[in-house]
């Protein structure tokens, strides 16, 4: 029955952990759970991975909004529709255009047993909805439903019980996320801009009475949990997998590469390194790295072209391979630097190449990756800006009205002196740690075989190049690795 949940990447909005989110539903007994951040699919992998580990099937989805208007909520009923979700969401956040209203736009899904629409009461006519829309309804709505004629209409009405904070205490704060995201006093906060107070996890037996009357909305809520099924292979590689046309041309090309560097290199008579190089390339192969040598010996050779000066550097310079094909310049031979410190045969995360270009060249270096790779396999890595001490006391003390000089003070206090600062300093201890906003990583990119798009949603950072809605731990934990273009 709980559809509608979101965490703290609902950012400036909720206030749960995707963690406690989980934990919750444990301690309440309960099997489903769907997550559904505001315009957001932030720690969808993250959810899908705790939830399974707790027993909990997961349901991933989104609540969209236009500013502080809900839409409706949109449901993965699979992993194809997870995919529309993320195009869907992503169209709108790179072009920075409004999400469509409800009746603007019926066909969301490419086949409705792919996904399903979730509107609020009133939202859309009963005989306009199509078959994988229906209407969300909260359990303080139900003496609505006398008026509305649904006796037709049965099978289209749901439960919608928004989980949004933990209990009253988290309700202010969550009020004060949405004044320091509307830039106004406290007092000024307008009622459209917040929750409701009730958006709590209640437990499912007050969902029960809520709908008794209207067991038929039980039924179809728990019938539409049950159609849907999202999976996820965590330990499966899905960066891109070929450079050249086949895994066999990938080995067959890096040798020949690796083989003329190597004469550049050493010339034609220094066994040991010839040696060197033979068993690299083999745990290279063995590992299933050819393609991620070959991609960063591409991005040195554009460099090179261009006359763009670079650095090779961090473990990879224990890699006699990477010193042929000129992603690093120092010799491992000459340096007695141990390739297995790199990368070895019992190691199952991926080589990690630092590679430094000057900051005048570095875009046309990430421009020409998302042009040589593709812009449905490219993105740039994303990250989280966090509530740190100076920032939480700041915004804070902005939402409650105080002066920027008691403010300065106050960063630098260890007591609080009056009624408002104390509650500052109570509420900032809540706020400190939860992601504030959306950013990139300074110089990730991801690279993978199948559209990025099928993993993550795409927004557009001030640099003008696409960057997901997912950092480098959750690409890391779903199998994509990233290449490191550094200034």
């Amino acid at each position: 029955m709980y559809i509608n949940c979101k965490t703290y990447y609902s950012f400036r909005y909720g206030t749960i952990s995707t963690e406690e989110l989980i934990s919750t539903a444990v301690d309440k007994g309960i099997s489903t759970l769907a997550l559904t951040n505001i315009n957001s699919t932030c720690d969808m992998w993250e959810f899908v991975k705790l939830s399974q580990e707790a027993g909990i099937k997961p349901i991933v989805g989104v609540e969209v909004r236009n500013q502080d208007q809900f839409l409706y909520i949109l449901i993965a009923a699979n992993n194809k529709g997870l995919a529309w979700i993320h195009n869907f969401l992503s169209e709108h956040l790179m072009e920075k255009k409004s999400f469509p209203e409800a009746a603007a736009n019926p066909d969301f899904f490419e086949d409705s047993v792919d996904g399903f629409v979730i509107y609020p009461l009133l939202a859309k006519p009963l005989s306009e909805l199509l078959p994988n829309e229906k209407i969300g309804v909260l359990p303080w709505e139900v003496n609505k439903l006398i008026s509305l004629g649904w006796k037709n209409y049965k099978d289209k009405f749901v439960v919608r019980q928004p989980v949004t904070f933990q209990n009253k205490k988290y309700f202010n704060l969550h009020r004060l996320l949405r004044s320091i995201s509307k830039n106004c006093l406290l007092s000024k906060l307008p009622v459209e801009a917040q929750a409701s107070e009730k958006e709590t996890f209640v437990s499912p037996s007050i969902l029960l009475n809520a709908f008794e009357q209207y067991s038929f909305i039980i039924t179809n809520t728990y019938k539409l949990m049950d159609s849907c099924s999202i999976s996820m292979d965590f330990n499966i590689d899905k960066n891109k997998k070929c450079y050249s046309a086949t895994l066999k041309d990938d080995k067959v090309l890096l040798l020949k590469l690796a083989q003329d560097g190597f004469l550049k290199r050493y010339g034609k008579k220094n066994k040991a390194a010839h040696e060197r190089l033979q068993k690299e390339l083999k745990v290279i192969d063995q590992l299933g790295f050819n393609a991620y040598f070959l991609i960063n010996h591409d991005i040195v050779q554009h460099a090179t072209s261009r006359g763009f000066y670079h650095v090779g550097r961090g473990s990879g310079a224990n890699s006699i391979v990477a010193y042929c094909l000129g992603i690093t310049d120092v010799d491992p031979i000459e340096l007695n630097l141990y390739f297995e410190r790199f990368l070895n045969s019992e190691r199952t995360s991926p080589p990690d190449f630092d590679i430094d270009f000057s900051y005048t060249d570095r875009d046309e270096i990430i421009d020409y990756v998302f042009k040589r790779f593709g812009k449905d396999h490219v993105a740039l890595c994303g990250s989280y800006s966090t509530f740190k001490h100076d920032a939480v006391i700041h915004e804070l003390g902005k939402v409650f009205g105080l002066p920027e000089e008691e403010i300065k003070a106050l960063q630098r206090a260890t007591y609080s002196q009056d009624h408002i600062q104390k509650l500052i300093f109570q509420y900032g201890s809540l706020l400190k740690g939860f992601p504030n906003i959306m950013s990139i990583h300074p110089c990730g990119m991801l690279i993978t075989e199948e559209k990025i798009t099928n993993y993550a949603t795409c927004f557009l950072p001030p640099k003008n190049f696409a960057g997901v809605q997912m950092d480098m731990f959750t690409a890391e934990d779903i199998g994509i690795n990233k290449f490191d273009i550094l200034s």
